[in-house]
């Protein structure tokens, strides 16, 4: 059935007052088509095909590539829709329509016009977005200046677009659309200038329908002070407020640019926030809720049924942002549905996604020093004083804090394998020297109050590990060492084939059991895409963006960047990542 066709047969389903007919959760079974951006609403990234194969990966070739003519870091995913590719930029955030029935044709081309004066200098950690989704028709389009934008997918015209948010004050939008049932959820970046964090919800006619923010009173978080949850009890009246010290809750971060998924079944979607505005803690005493925290809440109204804050008083920039993956699961000799998060702070957490209760929390690399382990009782952290910025005060060095505050994953997501059980998770290995100071809020004008170094974590030299990790224990099975960090999001197969990207270039596929490698390639630049699949015309493809930046390349997307405490540490960690790659903006497209 063509798109157009599924779309017109679903929508005349939906009657009033009966449940809205749900168009992708039917296309998401199409193992030939990669249909949002994780592939499925689980965020799994996992694909059924197995064309490709441990025996005959050897043979993978380059079918074709494609230009995007955008040099800056590229990170996200194509969409493949019945024989249309859909392939975004950074910023300016061009959107192109590829042909696969015609070799690739460019069937239609969208370039938004943004103020780059405006947007490009609030962009926090490069002009990266993490791509495009797809919903009745459209194609989703988040836009650095904070525009969401419906295309056309058929012609690429403007259906309708809202823009949400001011870049003059710093808001800027790095993360894609979410399109779950017949909502459109979008977040917001800038927690670097203090924007306050927030998540927001249109139909797919463009009509604004719930906002949902981060910190700040119960109505305006869409919290209920008696339902909405927190290890199994009720949050209470102004649980943000008594959190926060008088008005800061305003400017208080917790923002929204990572992955988002969805349970049809419980009509709930799920995401982490960011870290709290400023990055120096001793300026914000208190927990700061809900910054740093998961969320579940329902996709009809917004309204949360349960948080969890993973870093109280965050000291170190540890985001919450990271992808939430929904795997059913036995815990503990107990079946259930489960959320899985690999935290900027080293953590990996298995929660119960029907009630929020925290099943599992344990350190994903050995590393992490800066806490003994969470109590799961409480969900707090053993807090190690030595490694405290905000205890040892402002203008002083904390110095071997592990990880840096690009965290021990950032947003590049895991994939999960039903087949093995293991999530296989790109991971840093990179550890800081951290030094608050006093900063003033100006509008628009950084936020951030700390000056860091970033280095390898002790005992080597490489800047990451690519593991397969078990959720229902806590446990990486398997782990190897990368020279850089990986910045790339990974596929798992049914194959048990499993790709990921480096940082230097290289298209990698391992062996989902253990993590053997069984072949490579260099790509004409530094792997920060994520790796998706599909089958066309009976045959399977690998794709996946190339083009270095990011945080972990931002040294390299901007070159005026020269000491290593630049680029919010990055610049002196990654310093030699030139002698292995240049910019450049290619998709990549494999076949045997």
């Amino acid at each position: 059935m063509k798109l157009k066709t599924l779309s017109i047969a679903m929508m005349s389903l939906a009657v009033p007052g009966l449940a809205v007919a749900d168009e992708l959760l039917e296309m998401q079974k199409d193992e030939n088509n990669w249909v949002m951006p994780a592939g499925n609403y689980s965020n799994t990234r996992y694909s059924e095909l197995t064309q490709i194969n441990k025996d005959n990966v050897k043979d993978l070739n380059m079918a074709w590539s494609f230009s995007t003519g955008v040099l800056r870091g590229h990170e996200g995913n194509a969409l493949v829709i019945d024989g249309t590719m859909y392939v975004h930029t950074p910023f300016p955030n061009i959107v192109f329509a590829l042909d696969l029935n015609n070799d690739g044709a460019i069937k239609w081309k969208y370039e938004p016009k943004q103020n780059y004066d405006e947007t490009v200098p609030v962009m926090c950690c490069d002009t990266v977005n993490r791509g495009l989704s797809y919903g009745d028709g459209k194609i989703f389009l988040n836009q650095a200046d904070t525009t969401l934008v419906a295309l056309n997918a058929a012609d690429g015209s403007v259906v309708w677009s809202d823009k949400r948010d001011d870049p003059k004050l710093g808001a800027t939008s790095t993360a894609a659309a979410h399109v779950f049932k017949d909502k459109v959820l979008v977040g917001i970046s800038g927690g670097e200038f203090g924007v306050r964090g927030y998540i927001q919800a249109y139909d797919l006619d463009g009509n604004v329908k719930y906002k949902a923010y981060s910190t700040g009173p119960d109505e305006e978080m869409l919290v209920d002070p008696n339902k909405t949850m927190s290890m199994l009890k009720p949050v209470g009246k102004d649980s943000s407020l008594k959190t926060w010290q008088g008005d800061q809750w305003k400017i208080g971060g917790g923002t929204t640019w990572g992955w988002y998924s969805y349970d049809p079944d419980l009509n709930m979607f799920y995401y982490g926030n960011g870290n709290p505005s400023t990055w120096n803690p001793v300026q914000r005493p208190g927990d700061n809720k809900w910054s740093m925290s998961l969320w579940g809440r329902d996709l009809d109204t917004g309204m949360a049924k349960w948080v969890y804050q993973m870093t109280p008083y965050d000291e170190w920039d540890y985001d919450g942002v990271n992808e939430v993956v929904l795997v059913d699961q036995k815990v503990k000799g107990k079946m259930h549905k489960t959320a899985v998060h690999f935290d900027r702070n080293g953590f990996g957490y298995t929660m119960d996604r029907v009630t929020g209760e925290l099943l599992v929390a344990e350190k994903f690399d050995p590393a992490v020093n800066w806490s003994n382990g969470v109590n799961l009782k409480t969900g707090r952290h053993d807090r190690v004083a030595k490694y405290s910025t905000a205890r040892n005060g402002e203008d002083v060095n904390t110095t071997g804090i592990c990880p840096a505050a690009l965290g021990s994953k950032d947003q590049q997501p895991s994939a999960y394998s039903p087949r093995t059980g293991l999530h296989y998770v790109p991971t840093n290995h990179v550890c800081m020297d951290y030094e608050p100071f006093e900063v003033e809020y100006v509008a628009g004008q950084p936020y951030v109050g700390a000056t860091l170094s970033m280095f390898p974590a002790p005992g080597g030299t490489h800047l990451g590990n690519f593991i397969a990790w078990d959720s229902r224990e806590g446990k990486i099975v398997w782990s190897n060492p990368e020279r850089f960090s990986v910045w790339s999001g990974a596929l798992a197969t049914a194959a048990d084939v499993v790709f990921y990207g480096t940082l230097e270039g290289y298209l990698k596929a391992v062996d989902a059991q253990t993590g053997r490698e069984l072949w490579r390639f260099k790509t004409p630049s530094g792997v920060i895409g994520n790796v998706n699949t599909y089958k066309h015309e009976g045959k399977q493809y690998i794709s996946v963006l190339s083009g270095v930046g990011g945080w972990a390349g931002i040294g390299m997307a901007i070159p005026s960047l020269e000491n290593d405490t630049d680029g919010l540490g990055a610049v002196g960690a990654y310093k030699s990542l030139s002698s292995w790659t240049n910019l450049g903006g290619v998709l990549s497209v494999f076949s045997l």
